[in-house]
């Protein structure tokens, strides 16, 4: 017997390959969801950082659960907070620029959530976070990033990879690497086991 679909509900490269990586067998389907909406209001009502991506990771995973029944929808989504602060992906590289100079000395915390739904039901959900302390980084560093990092920083929220030149950034890192990449991936493969859905 097949085992259940795995449905990822995301776009996003970064959490893509951790699944692949790990040996998870799983479909792509991004959820359509307003993403800006549900943190302003999240943000109106003073909810926390965790409540936020937990919130967002949920929406992703009952967005796509409504069209695929009995499959394994992951959902996930990160929150980049500093002095309560929350950050979006910079659009350009101004933003980008203008994001690591307010960046730049700081320490700054990353949230992520991840949440798997089967049949419009939340079955499990896990977050964690991550503490990320940038060097003192004068503009000229930052341009001569910007320009080595290519257009892949628009996908992330710090607008740094940190499994390539990003890393060079940093000052100290302290959290699981799997939560900074965007997904707290070792809770989720054992659930995913003790469910009998790994490959």
């Amino acid at each position: 017997m097949a085992n259940p679909t795995v449905i990822l509900a995301s776009g996003s490269k970064a959490r893509q390959e951790m699944l692949r990586n790990a040996g998870v067998s799983f479909d792509v389907i991004p959820a359509d969801i307003d993403e800006e909406k549900i943190l302003s209001e999240m943000v109106s009502n003073n909810k926390n950082v965790e409540d936020i991506a937990n919130k967002l990771a949920e929406e992703k995973s009952l967005k796509v659960s409504k069209e695929k029944k009995d499959n394994y929808i992951i959902g996930s989504d990160q929150i980049l907070s500093l002095n309560n602060k929350l950050y979006s992906k910079a659009k350009n590289k101004n933003e980008a620029k203008e994001k690591l100079l307010e960046l730049s000395s700081k320490t700054h915390q990353l949230t992520s959530a991840v949440c798997v739904t089967k049949n419009n039901k939340i079955i499990w959900s896990s977050f964690s976070q991550a503490q990320l302390s940038l060097k003192d980084l004068t503009e000229e560093k930052i341009d001569n990033y910007l320009e080595r990092a290519g257009d892949d920083i628009y996908n992330c929220v710090g607008c740094y990879a940190l499994e390539s030149i990003g890393i060079q950034l940093f000052d100290k890192i302290e959290g699981d690497y799997f939560t900074i990449l965007g997904m707290p991936l070792l809770p989720l493969l054992t659930f995913l086991e003790k469910e009998g859905v790994l490959a």
